[in-house]
């Protein structure tokens, strides 16, 4: 049982992407989600990680635990939820002795002038960012006391293969896959950087077995330059043969579809990521691995391929 690694949070884009990696590395794992599925020889483990018990018991034994839960995109349930999971994550690994790699976004940063980095001040204007740095603060505390072992790894915003639940699949590849006119959020001429995730779980992957890298923040590998939307739309309508044609919705649009659409509501506070460039420096993570992201081109190439595989 020593070398476990245990996903909590197993059924998202990196859980999914991370699962392969570690049984190709022969790495036991186990997998715990509400309904998790047993994959790639792994174990799987029910459990609801607003339980500190269930999550102590889910965590008992590893060595390793990788925090890359979802929750419902609403900000109410993120402020009622995410410290509670936090903190259940974090007494669970003190509990069985185990490190804890929380796999975080960039909410926290809010609006940044030139590109984020690990350094980047954390100034939220949003309230989901608020909550977000909320919990990776009271992370960070614990391993300032020397009372937990952990880091956090942070990535851009998804695109990949799989069921990958981002604007850039949504909006860009799953709309050409379908034949539709793929549209983009925001500005589509500033650049947007993305992370791609097969090299997220791969980042992840290769932060736990280094003893280095602990007790920091880490940006996961992702490609630069950063193209823009249009950029990215075209490289997936070359993939797919098709004409790069595309639509912009712009938050007027947002808003009104937010009227009917709680998801779109909720993701009127994230528009600023969207209107000016969105730069995201993993140069860190390159420096210390060798590994500085799959080139665009190629990773939008091998998510239209798995679209049209129809998996």
């Amino acid at each position: 049982m020593g070398n476990m690694i245990t996903i909590l949070g197993a059924g998202g884009s990196i859980g999914n992407e991370l699962a392969p990696l570690l049984a190709a590395s022969g790495r036991k794992f186990r997998l715990v989600g509400r309904q998790p599925r047993a994959i790639f020889g792994g174990e799987s483990y029910a459990a609801d990680l607003t339980d500190s018990e269930q999550t102590a018991k889910a965590v008992e034994g590893s060595e390793v635990a990788v925090l890359a839960a979802g929750l419902k995109y609403d900000a109410r349930v993120w402020a009622e939820l995410w410290p509670r999971i936090m903190m259940n994550s974090v007494e669970a690994c003190k509990r069985a002795g185990a490190r804890l790699v929380f796999v975080d976004n960039v909410y926290m940063y809010g609006r940044v002038e030139g590109a984020m980095t690990e350094e980047s001040p954390v100034a939220p204007c949003s309230k989901k960012g608020e909550i977000r740095a909320r919990i990776a603060a009271a992370l960070m505390e614990e391993v300032k006391r020397g009372a937990l072992t952990a880091m956090i790894a942070r990535s851009a915003d998804f695109y990949g293969p799989g069921r990958v639940n981002g604007a850039p699949n949504l909006l860009v590849l799953e709309a050409l896959a379908k034949g539709s006119t793929p549209a983009w959020l925001g500005n589509a001429q500033v650049p947007h950087s993305l992370t791609y995730t097969p090299d997220a779980a791969r980042g992840v992957a290769m932060l736990t077995e280094s003893e280095s890298a602990w007790n920091q923040v880490w940006h996961l590998p992702t490609a630069a330059p950063a193209p823009t939307g249009a950029e990215f739309i075209a490289m997936a309508a070359r993939a797919f043969a098709r004409a790069p044609k595309y639509r912009v919705y712009g938050k007027p649009m947002l808003r009104m579809v937010g009227w009917f659409n709680a998801d779109v509501r909720e993701s009127l506070e994230m528009a600023y990521q969207n209107q000016a460039s969105y730069l995201f420096d993993s140069s860190k993570f390159a420096r210390a691995f060798g590994f500085a992201g799959t080139p665009y081109e190629e990773g939008v190439r091998r998510a239209c391929e798995w679209l049209q595989s129809g998996k």
